[in-house]
């Protein structure tokens, strides 16, 4: 993705989430649960994975699994899976105060919207760079970069554009 798409899918993300903090939109009209392993999310346009992989994957592993292993897991057939963006991952931390998230199966507690089920808190985002990549900490609410064959404890969480 080039430099101006990225700077434009990050001030769409913002200016979408200022209009809807301001507007009350809650998570349960945000998201909808299809009912068949995915979850639409109508503040991006897209629609994305209700589990993450359940197991340690590296971002080469995972960029994989989202293309040609998750849709298979689904009931139903939707194009275009792709690994999400870091902005896109930003906006399903759940960072109010009220909120404590709950407790993965790797011992961490998250705090992504409860909609989602995470298997542990470090999910890979769609940005590389040589040998790293980027991730979003959902225990924590903050992104860094790791090197693309790690793999302990690291998630992906499909995600496909509705247009």
């Amino acid at each position: 993705m080039n430099r101006l798409a990225t700077v434009s899918i990050f001030f769409l993300v913002i200016g979408v989430s200022v209009i809807l903090t301001a507007s009350g939109i809650s998570a349960q009209e945000r998201f909808i649960d299809n009912k068949d392993g995915t979850v639409t999310d109508t503040m991006l346009n897209v629609m994305w994975a209700k589990n993450d992989n359940l197991g340690d994957i590296d971002w080469r592993q995972a960029e994989k699994w989202v293309r040609y292993t998750f849709p298979y897991t689904l009931s139903v057939t939707y194009p275009n899976w792709r690994l999400p963006t870091l902005d896109e991952l930003k906006t399903l931390y759940n960072s109010k105060a009220s909120y404590k998230g709950y407790e993965t199966d790797c011992g961490q507690n998250v705090k992504i919207f409860s909609i989602f089920e995470l298997s542990c808190g470090w999910v890979w985002a769609s940005e590389v760079k040589f040998i790293s990549a980027r991730l979003f900490n959902f225990h924590r609410g903050y992104s860094y970069t790791d090197r693309v064959s790690k793999y302990k404890a690291y998630r992906v969480l499909a995600v496909r554009n509705l247009d």
